[in-house]
């Protein structure tokens, strides 16, 4: 088990989605957030995407 801290991330799917995501992770035996973590993960090494472990994420500021 990772050591690093989680956050939160909130966002609107498709009943479709929930639905399948739901079936998805039941059938591998995972939690919804793992499955997520999983295919993003393997869908970013396929692709050669990466990060800097300390690289934050882009956040928008207000313009002031």
């Amino acid at each position: 088990m990772s050591a690093e801290k989680t956050v939160a991330v909130s966002f609107r799917v498709s009943p479709r989605f929930k639905l399948l995501l739901e079936t998805a992770a039941a059938r591998e035996h995972r939690s919804q957030t793992n499955m997520l973590e999983t295919l993003l993960f393997t869908y970013c090494e396929k692709k050669g995407l990466d990060i800097e472990p300390d690289q934050p994420s882009k956040k928008k500021t207000p313009a002031k």
